[in-house]
């Protein structure tokens, strides 16, 4: 129990990465606000869980791309869940299309979540945990698509990218508040959202390319973020936990199958 009584709130806690998150959380002691705007059956299948835990669950369904509304549902957390301790961005959304053809709502809306969805949530929960004075913690879930220029996913590269330069900004002027920010590398995981672009097939196929041989499944990347977020990692910020299964290594030059 290494956040009882702590309080977190999650955006994109409906499916994957997001959901995982809330439940690990919980398991730890924390109370947790679940953010969503789509897929609520995974969010108040989560909150039912969270409960069956002991724990409260807050359901929060907002769009992130609103900064009103993110700021009026962090207020929210605070009123009815009593403090905000834990912040961890994982909405997203993402068109794939060559940027010199794409739909401009699709670039707009993707960096509208993706990265305006990020700094919002994280300014006001920064400013909660300022006025709070006891510290806290935000983990904003990033991409290899910051560091990797990957073709069709202009809008989604320089968005993540821009999340990385958040974070380790926010994480030089919240450091004198005791307040940690980090940030969290997945790589290719099993989520709803990959089936938006990919057959099951074509998951399988593209995991067995990876060197561990596989996708990452969601909760292996939530056991990352509660070790970002638990406070005996308290000397841990302004840093980037990669848990991609080398994905980010050179994997495509692999010659022939086999070991040395």
């Amino acid at each position: 129990m290494r956040l009882a009584g702590k309080v977190a709130l999650v955006t994109g806690a409906s499916a994957g990465i997001g959901q995982a998150t809330t439940l690990a959380l919980a398991r730890e002691g924390a109370d947790v606000a679940l953010n969503f705007l789509t897929w609520p059956e995974g969010a108040e299948a989560a909150s039912d869980q969270i409960r069956a835990l002991g724990r409260k669950a807050l359901l929060c369904p907002v769009d992130v791309s609103d900064q009103a509304a993110v700021e009026a549902m962090v207020a929210r957390v605070v009123q009815e869940l009593g403090r905000l301790d834990i912040l961890v961005t994982c909405a997203v959304y993402a068109d794939e299309e060559y940027f010199c053809r794409a739909d401009m709502a699709g670039v707009r809306r993707t960096v509208d979540v993706t990265l305006w969805g990020t700094f919002y949530a994280l300014r006001a929960a920064a400013n909660v945990m300022i006025r709070q004075g006891q510290g806290g913690s935000a983990v904003l879930v990033s991409s290899i698509h910051a560091q990797m220029a990957i073709p069709t996913c202009a809008a989604y590269n320089m968005a993540k990218a821009a999340v990385d330069q958040l974070g380790r900004t926010a994480a030089l002027e919240l450091a004198p508040h005791g307040i940690r920010v980090n940030l969290m590398v997945p790589g290719w995981t099993d989520t709803p959202g990959e089936r938006k672009y990919f057959s099951e097939e074509a998951l399988q196929q593209g995991g067995a390319q990876m060197p561990l041989g596989r996708l990452a499944q969601p909760e292996e990347i939530a056991r990352g973020i509660l070790f970002l977020v638990d406070p005996a990692s308290e000397y841990v910020t302004g840093g980037t936990l990669s848990v991609d299964g080398g994905g980010a290594l050179p994997w495509w030059s692999k010659r022939g199958e086999g070991t040395m």
